[in-house]
């Protein structure tokens, strides 16, 4: 019974993108091409060498973001607000996920590297507005972004949850380290899963899985 793995879970910490909803909505494809088109502009470089910067900053950094502030000393906010700038035509309310997250006892926040007016739009779009207690962008984390401990702890001690009662939600492996190490519950939210010590469960399904849990399956 996997839902007694959580019973201490007070706390319930959920990434946004590819996680709240599915990857099959392909936002990032947006974003991807509006974080190329802003690094050159912002260098004065050509596409392919903004695309190679961009995804090295990823590997390097965690986002784009960070390499962009670290290496270039790059004003974050108008960065955040025009790639976050995109057409949510894909995204469809889901209502068994709401219903699913609804039921769960205790407190449900979101942890993102967006920023939270875009996680706002998003969760409106999937017809989760309303149902998450916080929700906390790379703006609240001095700009830390996921997967440094120093975003989780930012966010933990803002929020004031405590580590070894609260779970992670998250798409990306990595980002499950910190949260692991900390002391969460940790779930992998993709098509495939990927065994590592960090990940305690993995699922497809994220509105199944959470409705197991709620129910105490």
């Amino acid at each position: 019974m996997v839902a007694a793995q959580f019973r201490h879970v007070e706390t319930w910490v959920f990434d946004l993108d590819n996680t709240l909803y599915p990857p099959a909505a392909r936002l990032f494809d947006q974003i991807e091409a509006r974080m190329t088109a802003w690094v050159m502009r912002a260098l004065g470089v050509p596409r392919d060498e903004a695309d190679r910067l961009r995804r090295r900053y990823w590997a390097t950094y965690g986002t784009t973001l960070s390499g962009l502030m670290a290496e270039h000393g790059v004003d974050p906010h108008p960065y955040l607000a025009e790639v976050h700038d995109i057409a949510l035509d894909a995204l469809v309310p889901d209502r068994a996920l709401r219903a699913a997250l609804a039921a769960l006892p205790g407190r449900r926040i979101v942890h993102t590297n967006a920023c939270a007016a875009y996680a706002r739009r998003v969760l409106a779009a999937r017809g989760l507005d309303g149902l998450f207690d916080a929700v906390y962008g790379v703006e609240h984390t001095g700009f830390r972004p996921k997967p440094e401990r120093a975003a989780f702890e930012a966010v933990a001690a803002r929020d004031g949850l405590v580590p070894a009662r609260a779970a992670m939600f998250e798409d990306d492996p990595r980002n499950l380290v910190q949260p692991h190490a900390l002391g969460m519950r940790t779930v992998l939210v993709a098509p495939e899963p990927a065994p590592a010590p960090h990940i305690h469960h993995h699922t497809d399904d994220l509105a199944g899985f959470v409705a197991r849990l709620a129910a105490g399956e």
